[in-house]
């Protein structure tokens, strides 16, 4: 059978047409939409090669829970996908609405008018998801033969490690801006790496038109946070940037990975101003490079693989539940601020409590790991926010030649950081419904995807560990 590979690319509009709640802290802060500043979009890729079919979807959102990407999947079987080749990723951009309650557990009720408190507001899931719906079916109908070519370079000067380690050896989280006239000097260093990698992988057309990239970076989209508009931040400058060099009829679907510990501020220089378009630009700019050197192919073999691990939830420490408890009890419904928003030790509360819940109802949690082949390229999609380290171990683990990581695919379950984190303490480790899972959930992750990685190019590990140049 001919592994002649065909594309069908689309993208739809989803930004919201009144003043959406955006996702935040979980803090309790109520943040409506006041303006757009850039659109969102949704983006679909299907693939084609060897009687076989696959289906990416990039969300400019900030989550996509479990029971939309079902919904997605079931739709999409319509157009002959099948339910474990559709992989949706939210790009976590932070000015936007959520696809799906997120933020506490189900059990634990909130009133009707505080349902952004949950992480989003349902008025806008018919709306998303019908737009989604049509570029998936967009794209699963202007299928062409194309040729395709992959490359990876290297963009180290936007992304940083966000986890500052104190001279008392706890962890917080660097500013955005320096703050004091001898910066930050109560931080010893930071405490883990970045990826700087950026992959491209490009589709073109008989007539050389560049109908579609598929490209991964990976830092979190907060340059335009905490801001009340709405942006698709550098995922989108980024996708912008391609389509004013290629063309509108271009799709460029971005991947963030795994950046659970990556922001775009600079915590060592005082000058560093966070813009989402000037990251935009500097990556296309590493695109240009990267595509110089490409060598374009006209068959791939796809495949797809899916498996699922049982992972369990942490314990609430019993002081800190006691401590939810009484909360909760003095104030069982959550008392407001001149500003709408909820007061923060009752929603810190709530999502303490919503740990222990969620593990009395599902002591373990049932997690997802996916993973697409195209050709010598592997495509790995992580529910949550995994650490970095956990994506750069995945990488030289793989036996593919270039592993591009997605995070934040198919359903939210929080942060998770590395073991070794917890001894620090920080945002992404503290017990509450962001950080549910129990301290070696990364490592059961990781030895998952490489090993799923490596059934899915046995006989390949000639192709090279990861090489990482075109």
């Amino acid at each position: 059978m001919s592994r002649e590979l065909c594309i069908g690319a689309a993208q739809v509009d989803i930004t919201p047409q009144y003043p959406a709640h955006l996702a935040r802290s979980g803090r309790g802060e109520y943040r409506p939409a006041r303006f757009v500043q850039d659109p969102l979009y949704a983006r679909a890729i299907v693939l084609e090669a060897g009687g076989r079919k696959v289906c990416l979807v990039s969300l400019d959102l900030t989550i996509v829970t479990r029971e939309w990407t079902e919904r997605i999947r079931e739709v999409a079987g319509e157009f002959g996908l099948e339910p474990d080749a559709v992989m949706v990723h939210a790009t976590q951009t932070h000015s936007a609405p959520s696809l799906g309650y997120f933020m506490l557990d189900e059990a634990l009720e909130t009133p009707p008018e505080l349902e952004w408190l949950r992480g989003s507001e349902s008025r806008y899931f018919d709306f998303a998801f019908g737009r989604i719906v049509e570029a998936v079916r967009w794209a699963s109908e202007s299928s062409e033969p194309v040729s395709w070519a992959v490359g990876s370079g290297v963009e180290g000067r936007f992304a940083f490690n966000r986890r500052g380690v104190t001279r008392e050896g706890r962890v917080i989280m660097p500013p955005r801006r320096w703050q004091e006239p001898l910066g930050p000097t109560y931080i010893r260093y930071l405490e883990g790496p970045i990826d700087p990698e950026v992959g491209v992988v490009c589709f073109r057309s008989p007539s050389l038109e560049v109908k579609a990239f598929l490209l991964h970076y990976t830092c979190h989209p907060v340059n335009v946070f905490p801001k009340p508009i709405v942006s698709s931040d550098w995922p989108g400058a980024w996708a912008e940037e391609m389509r004013g060099r290629f063309g509108e009829g271009c799709v460029p679907l971005v991947l963030n990975g795994c950046c659970g510990n990556i922001n775009p501020w600079a915590p060592f220089d005082p000058d560093w101003r966070p813009d989402h378009r000037r990251m935009g630009r500097a990556l296309a700019e590493v695109v240009d490079k990267v595509l110089e050197a490409l060598t374009f192919q006209d068959e791939a073999e796809l495949d797809w693989r899916v498996r699922h691990i049982r992972i369990p939830i942490r314990e609430v420490e019993p002081e800190l539940l006691k401590e939810a408890e009484s909360v909760l009890s003095e104030h069982p419904t959550p008392p407001r601020r001149d500003d709408g928003s909820v007061e923060p030790e009752w929603m810190r509360a709530a999502s303490i409590m919503s740990v222990h819940l969620l593990r009395k109802r599902e002591p373990e949690l049932d997690y997802e790991v996916q993973a697409f082949r195209i050709g010598d390229v592997a495509v790995v999609g992580l529910p949550g926010e995994p650490f970095v380290e956990g994506q750069l171990r995945v990488k030289l683990a793989s036996p593919a030649r270039f592993t591009y990581m997605a995070h934040c695919v198919n359903h939210y379950v929080g942060y998770i950081p590395t073991q070794e984190a917890f001894a620090h303490g920080g945002h992404e480790v503290e017990t509450m419904y962001w950080a549910k899972l129990v301290p070696d959930a990364l490592d059961m992750i990781v030895e998952e995807a490489t090993g799923l990685l490596r059934e899915m190019f046995a006989g390949k590990e000639e192709v090279g560990r990861n090489e990482g140049h075109s």
